[in-house]
């Protein structure tokens, strides 16, 4: 007896015990030890059919269980628990999965679906497999059932158990109307590059295109959805991957590091290319915006640009067009402000999470994904994605392929039968965007969608609002969203640097879009939400690259000299550029009492590449000496180009009061000599008569 009591307070240990198959009933009636639960695995490998439609098809179960407790296991019972009522709605179902307590599984313990493993070694597992019917499982009508499997000591109380679903789909006239679906599925990364060019920041691309790569599954997964799967693809992503596909180089702390030309990035190209070709294609705004963000902190302008740079990256990189009116912002959230901004810029649709735009009325029932919303632009489609069938696709890490399927079919049985529901309905499945995919599961679960009878697969572009739409409640947007944005303090370089990049485009001769465009919409990219210190560094790196671009243009510094009181002074400005440029330049006086200047410049000055251009400014001075003037370039438009500049000027020549003080002292000087000069002839006069009188005198 002190032997037998000893293994039961042991639990585990009580499995090997050979006297306690003579005594199951005590086995049950003692606790299971925490360590006992978590060093016994169950795990369920397949369940086929996914859905029963008969009540004599027969559903396969199997899997395996591991021991882990570090002794043999002996006796160990695997069997099915079940239930002949279906779950009532989605609440229920969700109730059901979060309950891990083993005392509330389902209370049928089916006899017929059971078997017995000998024994298990320890470190080792066990296969399983039993079977049963929707009839000997009580089903009679449609829905979605509460099973699970659990492992047993001599077939005691449950040791360990997996919870899981079977739906049972009988043929019904008339059917109900098909649900629709939109899969959509996001290829959205982080910038890796500052400015255009083979310098990467880091080389994370590169895992991510390798073997078992996020971007390799995805493009894995790609290569087997169905043709209405709706690809939601960030350009700048391409851009980055088609840099990579030539010789590049990394920033480290020691400078750069070059790299080979990457097969890799060329391979996921083309196949990326390729899987697309056919399929309903949505591209980004360039580099993937923080739209809200922009909008609060005064960048306006940038979302139409990267609207229009995403569309042509897009089509030269995938060799297709790509939808630009859809957007789908990040986190799926938006306020007012951010959706007129949206709204004006092209989109007329956008893809939310749900809790940014409840229901007017809590429900009981499953929403249609469409609604309308009022923009400064006109109404906006909104399509809300369902977050639980979107979190199925993006399971926890090592959550089972298998029980995530039946999840996904029991959901969707579940809403395709409520209540109430006479106009055909559409849901949106919406992963999120910077995803970490299991291909496996993503891929059974469109294969299964596709061929589940209530439902329809359909691209996102043809999700409309219609009979089915519900009232909505309006955009919510909370403190916190506010918080998560890329704040002031990181856009306001950021505005700088793009107001700088901007300017130098304007004084180009041929007019295009800025050479820095793609990299200053990097800066504003969403993913640096999570990540500001980075995105400050390449910042930086962006705006040291625009710095570098404006001082190509500049004003040669040597004094000037102004010969006289007034005259021409020649200013030259130096083009160090490749590319031809007219400016104007605005030269005014520090102290317009010693200096006046007289420069109106009514054409622009053009400069030719590599060249100089020189300017013939008229300046008056009223003193001698130096005095300075400011010299800004301008823009065609008139705005400031790089930083003023002073210069001096030397004065050389008499003022005009120098001038009448000059005249003045000649005008005395002349006097005086011609006073002397008559002086002297009167005396020479005076001496001729003197000599005269006394020659007449002798």
């Amino acid at each position: 007896m002190i032997r037998k009591a000893a293994l039961l307070a042991m639990l585990s240990a009580a499995l090997l015990a050979p006297t306690m198959a003579a005594a199951p009933s005590l086995a049950a009636s003692r606790p299971l030890s925490t360590t006992a639960r978590q060093t016994v695995s169950l795990s369920i490998g397949s369940i086929t059919p996914s859905v029963a439609k008969n009540l004599t098809d027969v559903i396969t179960f199997s899997g395996t269980v591991r021991n882990d407790t570090g002794t043999p296991l002996t006796n160990v019972y695997v069997r099915l628990r079940y239930q002949a009522q279906p779950f009532t709605d989605r609440a229920t179902l969700a109730a059901y999965q979060g309950d891990q307590n083993t005392a509330t599984l389902p209370y049928n313990v089916s006899s017929t679906s059971a078997m017995i493993i000998p024994s298990i070694p320890a470190g080792g597992q066990a296969r399983w497999q039993f079977t049963a019917t929707p009839v000997q499982l009580g089903y009679r009508t449609f829905g979605a059932y509460p099973v699970a499997v659990e492992v047993a000591p001599n077939a005691g109380a449950a040791l360990v158990a997996q919870r899981t679903y079977l739906t049972y789909a009988p043929p019904t006239n008339p059917k109900p109307p098909r649900v629709k679906v939109a899969v959509v599925l996001p290829v959205i990364d982080q910038p890796h590059r500052a400015v255009d060019g083979p310098v990467f920041v880091d080389d994370k691309l590169a895992g991510s295109l390798g073997d078992g790569g996020r971007l390799t599954d995805l493009a894995t997964i790609a290569q087997s959805a169905p043709a209405s799967t709706t690809w939601v693809v960030d350009p700048a992503l391409l851009d980055d991957v088609d840099a990579m596909s030539r010789a590049y180089r990394v920033k480290s702390r020691g400078g750069e590091q070059p790299k080979p030309a990457s097969a890799a990035a060329k391979n996921w190209l083309t196949a990326m290319r390729t899987s697309l070709a056919a399929s309903p294609l949505v591209a980004t705004p360039y580099a993937d915006p923080d739209v809200t963000a922009l909008a609060h902190q005064g960048l306006d302008t940038q979302p139409k640009r990267a609207i229009e740079l995403g569309a042509a990256k897009a089509q030269t990189l995938l060799g297709r067009g790509a939808k630009t009116n859809i957007n789908w912002p990040a986190a799926g959230l938006l306020d007012p402000d951010a959706l007129d901004l949206l709204s004006v810029s092209g989109v007329d649709t956008v893809l939310l999470d749900p809790a940014n735009l409840p229901p007017q009325q809590p429900l009981t029932t499953t929403p249609d994904a469409a609604a309308k919303l009022d923009s400064v632009n006109g109404p906006v489609t909104a399509l809300t994605a369902d977050a639980e069938l979107s979190r199925i696709f993006e399971p926890a890490s090592g959550a089972s392929s298998v029980l995530s399927t039946q999840r996904f079919v029991a959901e969707t049985a579940l809403i395709s039968a409520e209540p109430g529901q006479t106009a055909q309905r559409t849901l949106v499945i919406a992963p999120s965007r910077r995803w970490n995919p299991n291909p496996a599961l993503v891929s059974s679960l469109l294969k299964t969608a596709g061929r589940l009878p209530w439902l329809q697969l359909v691209p996102l572009d043809s999700v409309k609002p219609g009979k089915a739409s519900v009232p909505r409640a309006g955009l919510s947007y909370t403190n916190q969203n506010r918080k998560d944005e890329l704040g002031r303090k990181y856009l306001a370089p950021v505005k700088d640097t793009w107001h700088q990049a901007q300017l130098t485009a304007l004084v180009k001769v041929e007019k295009t879009e800025s050479a820095f465009d793609a990299a200053v919409l990097r800066l504003t990219s969403s993913a640096w939400r999570t990540s500001t210190r980075a995105g400050r560094a390449v910042t930086k790196l962006v705006g040291d690259a625009v710095k570098s671009t404006t001082d190509k243009i500049q004003i040669t510094s040597a004094p000037r000299t102004l010969a006289g009181s007034n005259g021409v002074v020649p200013i030259s400005v130096k083009n160090s550029l490749s590319t031809p440029i007219q400016l104007f330049i605005d030269v005014k006086s520090d102290n317009p009492d010693l200096l006046q200047v007289d420069f109106p410049q009514d054409e622009p000055l053009p400069i030719g590449g590599g060249q100089s251009g020189t300017v013939q400014v008229r300046m008056t001075a009223t003193v001698n000496g130096d005095a300075t003037v400011t010299v800004q370039l301008l823009t065609a438009d008139r705005q400031p180009y790089g930083k003023p500049q002073r210069l001096t000027i030397r004065t050389t020549g008499y003022t005009g009061i120098a001038l009448v003080i000059v005249g003045a002292a000649l005008t005395v000087m002349l006097a005086a000599v011609v006073t002397r000069l008559l002086r002297r002839r009167s005396q020479r006069r005076h001496e001729r008569a003197a000599k005269s009188r006394e020659s007449e005198t002798v």
